[in-house]
Order: C-alpha cells, then structure tokens, then sequence
C-alpha cells in the first residue's frame, strides 16, 4: 500500500505538472570495515541511497515539491510532500509533508552535502533520521533574519529517541517548534531551535528539545557546530540527553581534509531496550560516547564524490573503545 502511494505522488507530481517540474537526486554507497566489530572486520558493502525530488511551481505564488528515498532493503520512504502557498521569500506557509527544521543537519543530510559520512552522535542518537512530520510550517527571511515555525503530529514514544518517527498521531496533543536566526553577510549564520510536545500515548507528559548550531564557511574554510538538549517526562523521574559536535573543513580545491569531535551523554532509566510502554520499561539507556571523526573528501567532478572516514569511539560507561573506517561514492544530478 505504502508503495501505491509513493507511485501515485511520483505521478501526480511528475505527469500532473511535467511542463513545469524540475529534478534532482542522489545516489550512493558505502563500504564499512569496523577494526573491532566482529560483524565488520571483512569489510561490507552497504547503505545504499537512492534519492529523487520533483518540485516545481503549480501558479503564481503556488508551489510544490515531492521526495522519495530508496533503502538498502527494497522499500521506499517518503521524505516530502508538499504543497506552498506564498508570494515572497518573507513568508510561505507549507501543507503536508515536510522535513523539520531542527538544527542544521536534518535539513542538510544528504550524502553529496555532508562533508563526513556517518552522523554526528547527537544528530545520530537524539531524534530520527530524515526527521519528517506532517502538518503546518511557516517559514520566511527578512534581510538576515530567517525563520520556521510548524505544528504537527510529533514524536511518538519509543525505545530511544531515534524511534519516535510517526505519520498518525498517537495522542490528542499537537506538537510544536521552530528555528529562527541570523545570517550575517555570507558566510556566517547563527540559530536556535527548539520543539516541544506530548509522546506517549495518554498526552501527559513532555519531550522537549532545544538545539543551536553555528555555520561559518570561507573560499577555504567550512566550521560547523551543532549543540543539541532533550528533556523527557518519564513515570520515575526526567530523562535527559545532551550532545554537541564541532567540524571543520579546509578547502585544498579537489581535496578537502575534515575533522569532527563529537559528544553525547544520555541518561534515562525509563526507556531502552525491552521498553513496551508505561507499563513496560526497559532496561534504560546510560551512554557517554565520545568520538574523533578524520574525513577526506575527493571532489573527482562537479557532481561525483569519493569520500574517507575514520572514526574513533570511546563508550565510557561501558569502557569500551573501537575504530571502524568508511568509504563512499556519492553522485548527485
């Protein structure tokens, strides 16, 4: 059913408005070989990604854009879908399905636009991946003053924070955020988001998450920073995570050299694995990560690049430490 309707999308936005539509996407694939990861020692080939976007104008001042993602596992997730309404760069107002404007990263996480491969932890770790909701979001810029503001379904509760993805809300609350900041002159922009709503089921208690992230870039430098805050209401007691990761990229013309610290401290004792709800706990999760990330990236053509990642973990509640490296092929078009 899920893929009938990913078919139908693709041709309402492809047929319906093909005098008008325009399309990007990306493909790429990985190869990961863990140094003491006994599922990775050989070395496999994985995580393939195959993206497309349709987007294109409907009327004067009536927009529209559509994206699909292939998964390694033969499904097919749909990313965006939607329709905005909206005369001017100060102000659009989207209906559907959109990206949430969380920070820097979930906006901007494609392979062909993330300088190093896997995600930083606190991106990786404090909510889901190509994080999407569906309802209202207004956005706009005003000189150097940008904004979003939205209202939808929200996260759902789950084992960690990474399974709260829904399309169906789960109870009678609405959740709502933002982001807003400001870009001076062109190469440095500063921002602070924030969402709050109800994620269990019988809407009584919060998730709230709190996030700035910093993006300074030059002809020769790139430095991003993203710090992000979770504060969730469980039966016995707060839970909290907390992480950061700081990049920087030095600009050698095809060659770009990349260096990433990143951090994540996660205490909940309500959630984690073997959690089935209220009434079924888990066994709480108790995580302090730390990780070195080295990357390199090898422009080979405009739209084609090769891309090396080192990555050095240390688990400190465990007291575990391992390595793992990762080639990618990225394309986009």
């Amino acid at each position: 059913m899920k893929n009938k309707i990913i078919i139908f999308v693709l041709l309402f936005s492809g047929v319906v408005f093909h005098a008008q539509a325009s399309l990007i996407g990306y493909i790429s694939l990985d190869y990961v070989k863990g140094l003491d990861d006994p599922a990775l020692t050989k070395g496999s080939f994985q995580n393939v990604q195959a993206g497309l976007q349709f987007f294109g104008d409907i009327s004067s001042g009536l927009s529209y854009r559509t994206e699909i993602l292939f998964r390694p596992e033969g499904t097919f997730d749909l990313t965006q879908a939607w329709i905005s309404l909206g005369t001017s760069e100060r102000t659009s107002f989207k209906l559907g399905l959109y990206l949430v404007p969380f920070g820097r990263y979930n906006e901007s996480n494609r392979p062909h636009q993330t300088a190093l491969i896997n995600p930083p932890l606190n991106v990786e770790k404090m909510y889901p991946w190509f994080w999407r909701d569906v309802g209202l979001l207004l956005e706009g810029r005003i000189r150097g003053f940008f904004y979003s503001a939205y209202l939808g379904n929200g996260l759902a509760e789950g084992e960690d924070l990474t399974q709260g993805q829904q399309f169906k809300d789960n109870n009678t609350d609405k959740a709502g955020g933002g982001r807003m900041g400001f870009r001076l002159g062109r190469g440095f922009e500063v921002a602070y988001s924030h969402y709050r709503g109800k994620y269990d089921e019988e809407s009584t208690r919060d998730l709230v998450l709190q996030g700035f992230d910093i993006h300074w870039f030059t002809p020769d430098w790139q430095v991003l920073a993203e710090y992000s805050i979770a504060d969730l209401d469980n039966p016995d007691g707060s839970g909290k995570a907390e992480g950061y990761y700081v990049q920087a990229l030095m600009n050698l013309g095809k060659y770009s050299p990349v260096v990433s610290y990143q951090h994540l401290d996660y205490d909940d004792s309500f959630h984690g694995p073997g959690f089935t709800g209220p009434d079924g706990p888990g066994e709480g999760i108790f995580e302090k990560q730390r990780r070195w990330a080295f990357g390199l990236i090898f422009q080979v053509s405009q739209n084609f690049l090769l891309k090396f990642e080192y990555d050095w973990n240390h688990e400190k509640v465990a007291d575990v430490k391992d390595e793992s490296f990762v080639f990618q092929a990225a394309f986009s078009f």
